[in-house]
């Protein structure tokens, strides 16, 4: 069961990060998924990739940091599926 819950633990926070990542940049990946511009499974494939991301510790600090961004940062493992949906905003 420990393994369950690490796994879950994982994918909670990475979900969390990209969420996060995708609101400071101003969007809502639900809205972008509900309109059309984003699949469903490319949410789920979004978290996977930011699970083999080396720098959770460096996302969770830039997410804290203040003032207007407009670009993940360059370690991100998202940014082209981000780029696509800001263009699409």
């Amino acid at each position: 069961m420990t393994i369950v819950t690490d796994r879950t633990a994982k994918l909670r926070l990475h979900a969390a990060l990209l969420d996060d990542t995708a609101s400071r940049l101003g969007m809502d990946l639900q809205e972008a998924a509900i309109r059309g511009a984003l699949k469903f499974e490319e949410i789920s494939d979004a978290v996977l990739r930011c699970t083999t991301c080396s720098e959770p510790e460096a996302c969770a600090h830039w997410l804290k940091e203040e003032g207007a961004v407009v670009a993940a940062p360059h370690y991100c493992r998202n940014t082209k599926l981000l780029k696509r949906l800001q263009r699409a905003e």
